[in-house]
């Protein structure tokens, strides 16, 4: 039986409630507040909210349950207040549909928030009843044996995690250390200091083409070494009784310095060897290890033998991703396992919402029905994270929705939500943008793809266009449509009016993405007259214009950028917008 929610806890729950008299008088009468706890008839962090003419009711199956409750009571006073309408009575039992719902954002591809935006964040979370938060690391924690690696990511520091750790719990929310320890190590290995741990220290040939020093070898005992003195420093400064290590895409396993013992003992069991080393050193720190489930899952067989203590994270961000023929691989082995959709942000410039609402939607009905235990919805920063974190908005609310209880008529009520609880528009118009612009690049009538047409264009312009399944499917006409979309969202953002504090970085960032897509249309419509689709071959005086026109907005998008994130990995991003201006100038 829980303890019942002592007096500290519920002084907090009016103060929130209440504000002050007006507020109280001209919103709840004098409507009395009964605060406490009682499992009978909820689930874990379910509570049951009873507002009639006289006495708001909270009661919550815990103290989680009693902060999710007040979430909703103060989202109803919020919708009272700017409707100028009386607070609603009702009757609500709600409880969550997976006990764990969590948001993982990517913080090592350049862009490392600031603590005020990390603060901001997590206040957003709270709100939205997530109970998880994982910061993605690759290289940007403040490791004190490697500064070489850090020194120029501005990266997350031992005494800043501790003071997320308690800003997290305060909230209910439970920060997950995340560390990536087997793929994914090219911050690393990319120093000639670190390469003798590199699978591949020169280019190996790999399935997603030449590659190098992306993965550890794993037959090398330095490399478990270096792992391990990362969980020593990192651990201690967090709570939660789980740990992510990471281990997805070791796509060089196999082709390199571990060819030899993968093809006497299979590359399934050279990586699951590898990954049951760490987990052991996960239990010696008293945690339990979570892991991303891609490689895993490609050798079926082996699952069977990952520890039960373990949760494999299922991730997949197609609209259509097989979560149906995953899931019960996980569930057959008795394992415990997260379904993890994304926000479909990155590589996107504005956002690829029709794609994230589906896979948003697969991954929460599959999950509920396979028995999940959470829902992590990712968001990652792939070349250079050009895309504004209000770009994943719309899929954050819809993911913490789903998350919460699956309901089909979410997205029919995203723009009333994003416009009144995100953005305080009387105009109505700023989650129109939004919207608008996510949609944007289904007009050019390319095939989805983990990228869209903005982002292909701006990124391959090096590339033909015919060598990609995407790509060869550009037409002028498509781009023609699609830069129509773009300037109606431009022009639907210029009326908005949101009522937030950062309501001017907040415009001028959706104007920054729109500009930069449209850049990218006009890149893709002067290949497409070019010679041989050949941005080398657009006529030199159309590529200084383009040049013209791009170099502003990188300016732009330098100020931008430190607005929400600190200045390590600015000149990273902004190198690769940089280069397309260098290569118009080309002669």
């Amino acid at each position: 039986m829980p303890d019942k929610v002592d007096s500290v806890v519920k002084a907090a729950l009016t103060n929130d409630l209440l504000g002050n008299i007006r507020l109280r008088e001209q919103y709840f009468g004098m409507k009395t507040i009964h605060v406490d706890v009682d499992t009978a008839g909820l689930k874990p962090e379910g509570y049951r909210l009873t507002i009639d003419s006289s006495v708001i009711n909270l009661i919550g199956y815990d103290k989680p349950g009693v902060f999710h409750g007040k979430q909703t009571l103060l989202q109803l006073l919020d919708y009272a207040m700017t409707e100028k309408v009386s607070l609603p009575c009702v009757d609500i039992v709600d409880w969550p549909a997976f006990q764990r719902r969590g948001f993982m954002l990517d913080v090592s591809r350049d862009k490392v928030p600031t603590m005020e935006s990390l603060f901001t964040l997590i206040d957003m979370l709270a709100r939205w009843k997530i109970n998880e938060l994982q910061l993605y690391v690759e290289h940007t924690f403040a490791y004190s044996k490697h500064p070489l690696v850090w020194k120029d990511a501005s990266p997350l520091t031992a005494d800043e995690i501790k003071v997320l750790d308690k800003y997290c719990a305060d909230r209910f929310i439970d920060l997950v250390p995340n560390q990536n320890s087997f793929g994914h190590m090219e911050n690393w290995l990319k120093h000639d200091e670190y390469a003798y741990l590199a699978e591949c220290p020169t280019d190996c040939n790999t399935k997603w083409g030449m590659l190098n020093r992306r993965s550890l070898d794993p037959t090398n005992p330095a490399s478990f070494q270096l792992v391990k003195g990362l969980y020593d420093e990192l651990l201690p400064n967090f709570t939660s009784q789980y740990f992510n290590i990471g281990c997805d895409e070791t796509v060089e396993l196999g082709n390199g310095r571990s060819r030899a013992e993968c093809q006497k003992e299979g590359t399934g069991r050279v990586y699951l060897d590898f990954v049951l080393k760490l987990d052991k050193e996960v239990q010696a720190h008293g945690r339990k290890t979570m892991f991303w489930g891609d490689i895993i899952v490609s050798h079926p067989e082996l699952i069977p033998e990952l520890p039960k203590n373990m949760t494999a994270l299922v991730w997949g961000y197609e609209g259509d991703y097989p979560f149906d023929k995953q899931l019960p691989t996980f569930k057959a082995a008795g394992l415990d396992f997260y379904v993890c959709p994304g926000t479909s942000s990155w590589r996107s410039l504005v956002g690829k919402n029709h794609n994230a609402f589906e896979n948003l939607k697969n991954a929460a009905l599959e999950g509920m029905k396979n028995g999940a235990k959470g829902y992590l919805l990712t968001d990652w920063g792939d070349n250079g994270h050009w895309q504004p974190f209000p770009v994943s908005y719309p899929a954050l609310v819809v993911g913490s929705s789903y998350a919460w209880n699956y309901d089909s008529t979410a997205l029919g009520k995203l723009e009333f939500q994003l416009n009144h609880y995100l953005f305080n528009d009387p105009a109505g118009l700023t989650a129109k943008a939004l919207l608008k612009l996510g949609d944007a690049y289904r007009a050019a009538g390319i095939p989805e793809g983990n990228a869209n047409v903005f982002h292909l264009l701006l990124s391959r312009y090096k590339w033909t266009l015919q060598g990609n399944y995407q790509s060869k499917k550009i037409t002028i006409a498509g781009l023609k449509r699609t830069e129509k979309e773009v300037n109606d969202a431009l022009d639907i953002l210029a009326k908005a009016r949101p009522g937030v504090a950062d309501s001017a970085t907040l415009k001028a960032e959706l104007g920054l993405a729109a500009r930069l897509s449209l850049h990218a249309l006009h890149l893709g419509i002067a290949r497409l007259a070019a010679k041989d689709m050949a941005t080398e071959n657009i006529p030199l005086a159309e590529r200084n214009a383009l040049a013209a026109e791009l170099a502003p907005l990188i300016d732009a998008h330098r100020k931008l950028w430190m607005a929400r994130n600190r200045p390590g990995g600015l000149d990273d991003s902004t190198a690769k917008l940089q280069e397309l201006v260098d290569y118009y100038g080309k002669k």
